[in-house]
């Protein structure tokens, strides 16, 4: 499972001193992790994915090879464990001689609560009715209670300027942990921060008139992604940890679907979409869109991040058109 640097040629009678120096065993925990590694590793190697692509990361039992892969890394980029706390328990036992580093930890992150209840009120405006929403959502059974939803979002990753962080950040693990490739992680990484600066500069052109699109998402995770681009989700059908919702909370939604205007209802391909027909069907509202916060349709690889932004800039697009 690790991936090895490959030697140079050299006479035999060099001391292995003169070896070229082993790249660091790397494992990450997503498909988006999976990609900004990949771009600071560069020709150098590759890291090994831990929760494969198309699974949610919020639960996830891990196959043999990818607890191989954990047992073996030098190194582990992970978001941390407010997105997979299961991972956290597994790193202290499979991981505990790899240097873990947190990402949503990293220092220059921005991170945002979770917001509260089914429906969200915009910035600047009275909250009480989804206030009330949020406190109906309590008293009901499976999915009702909101443990997770008052907490810290982990979906930190949807918002390239947190990316760039954390191009820096995987890189300047990687030099420590080799030193002789540390020029090549650096540099990986500046050309990797100056092409998402160049598509956050896209996205926001692209983004500039889709602004006042009103949309509900499937669970809580594009926070970060409206936040950075002016947009503004009306609700989530999910709690942003993914569990079931609770019937109050569809209900909340179902009844305010008139009232908030909304345009269209994201799917996603993790989950049933059945949920989403159930509480909005005869509504009129498009419930045909499709978006993704992890890629999972996407190539492995480094070009993946780039590609998953935009795929959700071209998702709410196609919800302004309602086609």
């Amino acid at each position: 499972m690790r991936r090895r640097a490959r030697y140079c040629l050299i006479p035999l009678m060099l001391t292995p001193a003169f070896a070229a120096a082993e790249v660091p065993s790397v494992a990450v925990d997503i498909p988006p992790v999976y990609s900004l590694a990949d771009r600071v590793m560069g020709e150098l190697g590759s890291p090994e994915l831990l929760i494969q692509q198309g699974a949610s990361p919020h639960r996830y039992s891990m196959r043999p090879s990818e607890a191989s892969a954990l047992e073996q890394a030098d190194l582990v980029f992970w978001i941390g464990e407010d997105l997979t706390p299961w991972l956290a328990r597994s790193m202290d036992t499979l991981g505990a001689d790899a240097e873990g580093v947190a990402l949503l930890d990293e220092p220059g992150t921005l991170r945002l609560a979770y917001r509260e209840g089914a429906t969200f009120a915009p910035p600047g405006h009275d909250a009480h009715d989804h206030d009330h929403d949020h406190d109906h959502d309590h008293d009901h059974g499976s999915g009702g209670h909101d443990h997770a939803h008052t907490g810290l979002n982990p979906h930190a990753w949807l918002d390239p300027v947190n990316a760039e962080v954390w191009l820096d950040a995987i890189a300047a693990a990687l030099a420590e942990a080799d030193p002789e490739h540390a020029a090549t992680y650096r540099r990986n990484a500046r050309l990797g921060k100056s092409d998402l600066e160049t598509l956050t500069r896209e996205l926001e052109d692209r983004l500039a008139d889709d602004r006042d699109t009103r949309f509900v998402v499937f669970h809580d995770a594009y926070q970060y992604f409206e936040n950075r681009f002016g947009l503004s989700a009306v609700g989530a059908i999910e709690l942003g940890d993914a569990s079931d919702p609770s019937p109050a909370r569809l209900d909340a939604l179902r009844r305010r679907v008139n009232e908030l205007h909304v345009d269209c209802v994201f799917s996603e391909p993790q989950f049933n979409p059945a949920l989403v027909e159930n509480v909005f069907a005869g509504t009129g509202v498009n419930t045909s869109v499709v978006i993704d916060p992890l890629g999972t349709d996407l190539p492995l690889g480094e070009r993946l991040y780039p590609q998953l932004l935009g795929q959700l800039a071209d998702g709410v697009r196609r919800c302004a058109t309602r086609g």
